[in-house]
């Protein structure tokens, strides 16, 4: 039987049609596919930038094992070695809770304090379908101080003691090498020594990470006291850095003109100036465990 020329042009015509739109469904389907959204990490090497906190958290069921390192003053000579025959220090312990939460605790040997925190971002830098430039962190803690009341003559509350903190760091990754963030930060002081001074004290904080090499970077916080800072009392903190990743560790070797290593006492008591080179050099020190098997990212 003769093949009709009209039969077979019409079915070569539903071939091609229907491989035309076979195809174009796949193509139609590869252009709607969104990019998965991403959450940005590394922004700095550390959960603290020097002094303050940073945007960074710990990895769900990790313990940060953080000893960190403040000498004395440089400009002392050597008569004191240059600051290194002096030390305070703060030992501490933070852990990952979830990739937006961790909580922490410390201990100074500066006025025996004892410190807790805890640490929430509820929005994080990402990249992706519906990505946010910037990560928002909320930080609250407490310290206590444990050394004996001065006067025991009077009657002490244990409450005097004791100080807490608000911050949120507001931060981002701006590129691969370059992070930004600023940390509005309020430190209420349950007793102050004299009664001019403020209950609670308001400061501005600016952070920073500059990397240069693919383990090293630069690193400084500076806060600026909008209440609370007295001339030749009260200075705003600042401190410089380089911090070094060797595997698990990170080594910040730094500056500064604080000797208190929480908030309250960074805050409130930095006694001495770089203008007049009343400078510590120190080191933080930072060791991550896994101590509880990671389950599926968030």
């Amino acid at each position: 039987m003769k093949n009709n020329p009209i039969k077979i042009m019409l079915a070569t015509c539903c071939i091609l049609f229907s491989t035309k739109m076979q195809a174009q469904d796949l193509l139609d389907l590869l252009g709607d596919e969104k990019p998965k959204k991403e959450f940005v990490k590394n922004a700095f090497k550390s959960t603290r930038v020097i002094n303050g906190h940073s945007i960074e958290f710990l990895s769900p069921g990790t313990m940060d094992l953080r000893i960190l390192h403040r000498f004395g003053m440089l400009n002392q000579g050597y008569k004191n070695f240059f600051g290194l025959d002096q030390a305070s220090m703060r030992l501490g312990f933070d852990f990952g809770l979830r990739n937006n939460m961790m909580v922490g605790i410390g201990r100074s040997t500066y006025k025996k304090e004892l410190d807790a925190f805890i640490k929430y971002a509820p929005i994080r830098q990402s990249t992706g379908h519906h990505s946010f430039p910037i990560s928002v962190v909320t930080i609250a803690g407490i310290t206590a101080n444990s050394a004996p009341f001065a006067n025991q003559t009077i009657q002490n509350f244990t409450t005097s003691k004791i100080a807490y903190y608000f911050q949120m760091a507001i931060g981002s990754k701006i590129s691969e090498a370059f992070t930004l963030q600023v940390t509005p930060t309020m430190v209420h002081n349950n007793i102050v020594p004299l009664s001019t001074d403020p209950n609670d004290v308001y400061s501005v904080g600016v952070g920073g990470r500059l990397k240069f090499t693919k383990r090293m970077a630069l690193t400084w916080d500076y806060f600026y006291l909008i209440t609370g800072k007295t001339a030749d009392v009260n200075y705003n903190p600042l401190a410089i850095g380089i911090d070094v990743e060797t595997g698990g560790h990170v080594f910040q070797l730094h500056f500064s003109n604080s000797t208190g290593m929480n908030e309250r006492a960074f805050l409130n008591e930095t006694t001495n100036t770089w203008g007049k080179g009343e400078i510590r050099w120190g080191f933080n020190l930072s060791r991550v465990f896994q101590i509880k098997k990671n389950k599926k990212a968030e």
